[in-house]
């Protein structure tokens, strides 16, 4: 792999002189005559140094991180490492700061495990500003790590980088949101558009084949870049919360998103032909505990930070002495805290592992055990404590004694020997007193969302009853999407009513063309004009009333959502699911 860097004050242009369901992947066939390359990616990590402190996917970490990279660079030579930003601690996003002296210090860890995976090059995002200007420029000065941003000036930034790999040149450069600037002391910002849009043509008139863009603008600011300025490859973006899609293509844009906290590492491959990528393919690899740490890191890594960093199965844990060399795990047995889950019999998606390792964070001595719905003391149970759903969850009173137990008394109803978890801190999955409906389907669904076409067409087989996610208040109908989506609910009602053979086709389409008003080319060689005054008459609120109200008996405000056989409810969120995997859930 060959490398070349260009400095602003070399060839650069005037203006610098002035001042990232488990695994995601799209495939295509590989040709023979293509380039293939590989780029791992993060961003957004917030220097988080130790697996997360989840109750589902406990995934992370630099130890497992360095582990992986050490392995992957031996299967992909030449591959590129890269970093979008805010890899500092502290920050308002950052759920595991610790005060500013700590947080400093962490920073610092991260800066030299970053060294030790050998990053080729990191964005700077605005959190490596948290601790001032000065403090980013002294350890910029330090690091061996290539520091990228083309609308920042400061020493030793530089606006991007040249890579050679397989022949391909790869051109890098990074763009730092200006909001930043306010607390970047000695570092001078310049407008993000114009100045990778001048970098963008440097790297052209260099050669460049793919350019790949590390931003930390954010969702709307880079969709604007990519549509404004042509000739960007491959966008790693930031500044996101671990909801958005893993990646997608716009404007001709490869577009990758890098995992919350850095729980799994990107990794993106494609193939070249001449200037353009043409055929991908994009996974997010789980940093869980099946990846063993790698011993290099401790050398840099402190045993703890906090208490959170120390784990041990049925014991209590303290971190002493944190974030310094000396740092240490005081374990002590944890008290037996009983903790009793009643649950159906049979119920496909009544999970229960994720509410107890939450518990296990508070109550490392839960001791668990089950009943089962309808037994006679499951029932008599569920009766005292009023229950309208599964799984519940009791908690031996036993717990008080416990230093955790004020952070969630709030979340709990006493009677006699057990708190009972609330239903509105930790669902259900169950309703109890329905009537059972073998077969039967509901979906609470929005139109406006953008994934409704994509769902609509994965569900279409199962015939589920639809239900719009509006609400009948005193000032009329509302929906998230405000007085057009209202709008079209009722006019998908009536449509519904008058020809039932094309409703599902009618929301299909016009799921897809929600910004055309042109709602009558969705009905084909249906007439429009009785949709139009069941719609705007009493007859479409009266149908509409009735469609949304299982959503207000339920309580459902939030979708997709699915209740199966008038019992089980759940929701999806993320990438929609394929219709081999509702079949499996409809099915089981």
């Amino acid at each position: 792999m060959k490398s070349s860097i260009r400095h602003p004050a070399s060839s650069a242009p005037s203006y610098f002189l002035i001042f990232s369901f488990a695994l995601f992947a799209l495939n295509f066939t590989l040709t023979s005559y293509a380039q293939e390359l590989t780029i791992f990616y993060t961003g957004d990590t917030h220097a988080m140094l130790y697996p997360c402190s989840c109750p589902f996917e406990p995934d992370g970490g630099v130890a497992r991180r360095l582990a992986l990279l050490k392995k992957l660079k031996k299967d992909y030579p030449g591959a590129v490492v890269l970093d979008s930003g805010s890899f500092f601690s502290g920050g308002l996003k950052d759920e595991y700061t610790q005060g500013s002296e700590l947080d400093r210090q962490r920073a610092l860890v991260n800066l030299k495990a970053m060294e030790l995976m050998k990053y080729d090059a990191v964005a700077i995002g605005e959190d490596e500003f948290n601790f001032g200007g000065e403090f980013l420029q002294e350890n910029i000065n330090k690091t061996n790590l290539t520091f990228l941003s083309s609308n920042v000036q400061g020493n030793k930034v530089l606006p991007y980088i040249i890579k050679e790999v397989a022949g391909v040149k790869l051109g890098i450069l990074g763009v730092t949101n200006p909001q930043a600037a306010g607390r970047a002391g000695g570092f001078r910002f310049s407008d993000p558009k114009i100045a990778v849009a001048e970098t963008v043509s440097v790297l052209r008139k260099n050669g460049v084949n793919i350019i790949v863009l590390l931003s930390h603008l954010g969702g709307s600011a880079d969709l604007d870049l990519i549509n404004s300025i042509k000739g960007i490859d491959i966008l790693i973006g930031g500044r996101g919360m671990g909801k958005e899609e893993p990646f997608s293509k716009l404007a001709g844009t490869l577009v990758l998103r890098p995992s919350w906290q850095g729980r799994r590492l990107g990794k993106a491959s494609f193939n070249v032909e001449g200037d353009k990528v043409t055929e991908y393919k994009v996974e997010g690899i789980r940093l869980s505990d099946k990846i063993s740490d790698d011993p290099d890191i401790f050398s840099v890594l402190p045993r703890c930070f906090s208490d959170n960093n120390c784990k041990k199965e049925g014991f209590s844990a303290a971190c002493r002495n944190p974030g310094t060399p000396d740092s240490n795990c005081l374990f002590t047995e944890a008290n037996k805290i009983r903790l009793l889950i009643i649950t159906p019999r049979e119920c496909r998606i009544c999970n229960t592992t994720s509410i107890i390792n939450s518990l296990k964070r508070d109550f490392p001595g839960l001791v668990v055990s089950y009943l089962y719905y309808p037994d006679k003391k499951a029932d008599g149970l569920l009766r005292d404590f009023a229950a309208r759903g599964l799984p519940v969850y009791l908690l031996g009173r036993e717990a008080e004694k416990e230093n955790k137990f004020s952070g969630i008394k709030d979340k709990l109803d006493l009677k006699g020997d057990f708190y009972m978890l609330k239903h509105e801190a930790v669902g259900f999955a169950y309703f109890l007193g329905r009537p059972g409906q073998k077969g039967k389907i509901d979906l609470f669904i929005s139109l406006s969302e953008a994934k409704t076409p994509e769902l609509l067409n994965a569900l279409r087989d199962f015939k589920p009853r639809l239900h719009f996610l509006a609400v009948d208040s005193d000032r009329g109908f509302e929906a998230a999407g405000g007085n057009l989506e209202v709008e079209e609910y009722l006019r998908a009602v009536c449509v519904q009513k008058y020809y039932p053979e094309i409703f599902w086709d009618y929301i299909s389409c016009r799921s897809a063309k929600k910004n055309s008003s042109w709602w009558e080319d969705c009905l084909g060689n249906s007439g429009p004009d009785k949709v139009r005054v069941c719609a705007k008459g009493s007859e479409g609120s009266f149908l509409l009333r009735e469609n949304i109200s299982l959503n207000k008996e339920l309580k459902v405000m939030l979708g997709p959502a699915y209740l199966l056989n008038n019992q089980e409810i759940f929701a999806t969120q993320g990438g929609v699911p394929k219709k081999e995997d509702f079949e499996k859930i409809f099915k089981q």
